[in-house]
């Protein structure tokens, strides 16, 4: 290995043991940005099995990889050698990050479309971590409700805007890439990550589409009943977001308190625990200026 691949691959360590000292769990990452570590599993794939989050205890998961743990954290840098950066998960304790990366190279104007966004939607961007990418791009570092997954996605807020959820992760500042450094936008990097403004927290939690359609409620009634529904139907990894989504309408439409228990046992019977779904439908009355 070169002299200056080694030295990139101290500095990333050094800077992703920094990070996990501030609670951000982090993995290395490939001059490409993507996870250093290949899957252990890849040569034996299994389609129609479970897939692997590192159950079985080797390296090579990609984002749950992730840790704060020094020595784990050593050891995943050992195991790849060639890493000159880091990755942050988002969507995990204690921030529950989330990203938002504002990208230069759609040819969109993606600052001004997020302002647009703000303006059109009643919230601003709080003082927060800013990171800057080699493009000229920037990450906004955000914290969301630790009961609310916000899903990745790529385009869908607004052209050129996208959003680093549960399951994704943040290069880190200090990261080297095939096109430059990663570097904390001055003035930010001794900020925390500033809470997600509520009504922009509302944009990036849609509902899911319904494995089945969903009539169109006739009635106050039908209405509640469709809910419950769309609650039920959640498979593993919607649960929390659908329930969030369906409090959130029912109390947009005056019938949340009528609907707690019934969203609850939905919620329950979908596979949440009944102390996760009040806490969701809490979360979302106070989203919705309701109180719980």
């Amino acid at each position: 290995m070169a002299t200056t691949d080694r030295q990139a691959t101290t500095l990333a360590l050094a800077h992703a043991l920094s990070a996990a000292e501030r609670g951000l769990a982090v993995i290395p990452l490939s001059r490409t940005k993507l996870p250093a570590l290949r899957s252990p599993h890849s040569d034996h794939p299994d389609p129609a099995g479970p897939r692997c989050h590192g159950e079985c205890g080797r390296f090579g998961h990609g984002v749950y990889d992730a840790s704060t743990d020094p020595f784990r954290i050593r050891e995943l840098f050992a195991a790849a050698p060639w890493a000159t950066g880091y990755g942050i998960a988002c969507g995990l304790p204690p921030y529950h990050l989330i990203g938002v990366d504002l990208d230069t190279k759609s040819g969109t104007d993606s600052s001004t479309a997020l302002r647009e966004l703000a303006l059109r939607h009643l919230f601003t961007i709080p003082e927060t971590v800013v990171v800057r990418t080699p493009s000229g791009g920037r990450h906004l570092w955000l914290t969301g409700p630790p009961d609310v997954v916000v899903p990745n996605s790529a385009g869908r807020l607004a052209p050129g805007i996208d959003i680093r959820g549960a399951g994704g992760y943040l290069v880190g500042p200090g990261s080297r890439t095939e096109h430059g450094v990663y570097t904390t936008t001055p003035g930010t990097a001794h900020l925390a990550p500033a809470s997600c403004p509520p009504s922009l927290l509302r944009l990036l939690v849609p509902p899911p589409r319904p494995a089945h359609p969903v009539p169109a409620p006739a009635a106050p009634g039908d209405h509640g009943r469709g809910l419950v529904q769309f609650v039920l139907c959640a498979h593993e990894g919607q649960r929390n977001t659908r329930l969030f989504w369906a409090a959130c309408r029912a109390y947009e439409n005056g019938i949340g308190p009528a609907l707690v228990d019934a969203l609850t046992e939905a919620a329950v019977d979908a596979g949440l625990s009944e102390r996760e779904a009040r806490a969701t439908i809490a979360s979302a009355a106070r989203m919705t200026g309701h109180r719980p």
